[in-house]
C-alpha cells in the first residue's frame, strides 16, 4: 500500500526503480535491451520492435531464439530526422543486412533488419558524426500542460529555425499525466521536425501518470552525449532528488568531468523569486546538489516548474527556469509563451541562451 506525500521519506523511489525497468523487453523470439534506458520499448511482437527514443544517439542489444524471425521491423519514433542504423552482429562484428523503410514523420525512422536466430547483436540509431565534438543549437522547454491543444505554435515557430537539433524538455508535459494526454502530447509532436527529450514535472506524477510516462515516454532520469556536449536530466518532481538518482547523478557528473554538460530538473534547487514554491522542500538538500554541480563544472542549468522565464546563477553556474509551453502563466510579467535557444560549442562552452517569444 502507498503512502502519503506527507508520510514518504522517499516520494521518487518508485519512479527510481521504474528508471531501470526502461529499455527492457522479452517477447516474439526476441529480448531487447537498450543500453542506459535511453529509449523505451512500446511494442515487441514476432518480427516487429517499436522504440520511442529519448536521445539523440542510442545502442539496443538484442537477442533472437533459435526459432525467432529472421527479419525484424525497427521502427524508431521520436528520433532524429537524419538519424542512421549501424547494425553489427556480436562476435563477428560483421554488418548486418538491412533496408529503410518508409516514414510518414521526419522523426520517424524505419528500417527492416536482419537478426540471425540464436545469436545477438548491437543496433546503434543516431545521426552521422554524432560523436564528433562540434557546435549546435538546440531549444529548451517546459510547462505545456493544459495548452496541449495549442503546443503547435511553438514548434511551428521552432521549425523556422533550421540550425535546432531537439528539444531538451524540463517536464510537466501535461496536465495531469494521463496515458490519453501523454499519448496526445506525442501525437502532436509530430508536427515537429525535431524530436524531443524530456524528464518528467510533478504533473506527470498525478493520476499515477508515472506509469504511463515511464512505458509512453522513458526515463525520468537519464544521461546523453550528443557531438561533445554532456546532457543530463534529473527527476525532481517531487522537490527533492531520490537518493538512487543522486547515486546515478555523481556517476554523470564524474563522467562529464571536463566536458560542457547541461543539466535540466522540472523543479529548480533554489529559484531566485521564492514565492510559489518553486523549489526543494529542503533548503540543506538543495544546497548540497547545487554546490555538487558547481564543483564537477556543471555549464549550464534549466529548469521548469514556475510558468514564467528568469535568468540567474546558481554557485556560480548559469541557471534558468523557462516555464513558457503555456501552462497558466506568472501574472503581470509580461512574458508569455516562449522557449530557449541554446547555442554550446564543446571546445568555448555554452555560447548564447536566448528567449524565443511565441505569443
Amino acid at each position: 500500500m502507498g503512502c502519503l506525500l506527507a508520510g514518504c521519506v522517499r516520494p521518487a523511489e518508485g519512479r527510481a526503480q521504474k528508471d531501470l525497468e526502461v529499455g527492457r523487453a522479452e517477447a516474439g523470439g526476441l529480448t531487447v535491451t537498450v543500453e542506459e534506458g535511453l529509449a523505451a520499448v512500446r511494442g515487441l511482437e514476432s518480427g516487429a520492435l517499436t522504440l520511442w527514443g529519448n536521445a539523440p544517439a542510442f545502442h539496443v542489444r538484442t537477442v533472437a531464439a533459435a526459432g525467432a524471425p529472421e527479419w525484424w521491423t525497427l521502427r524508431v519514433r521520436n528520433a532524429m530526422p537524419d538519424a542512421e542504423l549501424v547494425a553489427v552482429e556480436d562476435g563477428a562484428g560483421e554488418p548486418l543486412a538491412f533496408e529503410v523503410g518508409p516514414s510518414l514523420v521526419p522523426t520517424e525512422k524505419v528500417w527492416r533488419v536482419r537478426l540471425r536466430p540464436g545469436a545477438g547483436a548491437r543496433l546503434t540509431v543516431a545521426p552521422p558524426g554524432w560523436d564528433e565534438a562540434r557546435p549546435f543549437r538546440f531549444a529548451a522547454l517546459a510547462d505545456v500542460q493544459e495548452a496541449l491543444p495549442k503546443v503547435g505554435d511553438i514548434y511551428a515557430r521552432m521549425n523556422e529555425d533550421p540550425s535546432l537539433r531537439f528539444i531538451f524538455f524540463a517536464g510537466d508535459l501535461t496536465e495531469r499525466g494521463t496515458q490519453e494526454q501523454l499519448e496526445e502530447f506525442q501525437e502532436r509532436l509530430t508536427a515537429s521536425r525535431i524530436p524531443l527529450y524530456a524528464t518528467l514535472g510533478n504533473h506527470e506524477t498525478y493520476s499515477g501518470g508515472d506509469t504511463a510516462y515511464h512505458a509512453l515516454v522513458g526515463r525520468g532520469s537519464h544521461h546523453f552525449g550528443f557531438q561533445g556536449v554532456r546532457f543530463t536530466m534529473v527527476d525532481s518532481a517531487d522537490g527533492t532528488v531520490d537518493p538512487r538518482v543522486e547515486e546515478q547523478f555523481d556517476t554523470w557528473l564524474e563522467e562529464a568531468r571536463g566536458a560542457v554538460h547541461v543539466v535540466g530538473m522540472h523543479i529548480a534547487p533554489l529559484e531566485p523569486v521564492g514565492v510559489r514554491n518553486g523549489s526543494f522542500s529542503s533548503r540543506n538538500e538543495a544546497a548540497g546538489l547545487v554546490g555538487k554541480m558547481a564543483r564537477a563544472g556543471v555549464d549550464l542549468t534549466l529548469y521548469g516548474h514556475v510558468h514564467s522565464y528568469y535568468a540567474f546563477s546558481n554557485a556560480g553556474i548559469p541557471a534558468f527556469i523557462s516555464g513558457g509551453g503555456g501552462a497558466i502563466p506568472e501574472r503581470f510579467d509580461g512574458v508569455g509563451r516562449h522557449y530557449l535557444a541554446v547555442e554550446v560549442d564543446p571546445s568555448a562552452g555554452v555560447r548564447d541562451v536566448a528567449l524565443v517569444r511565441v505569443d
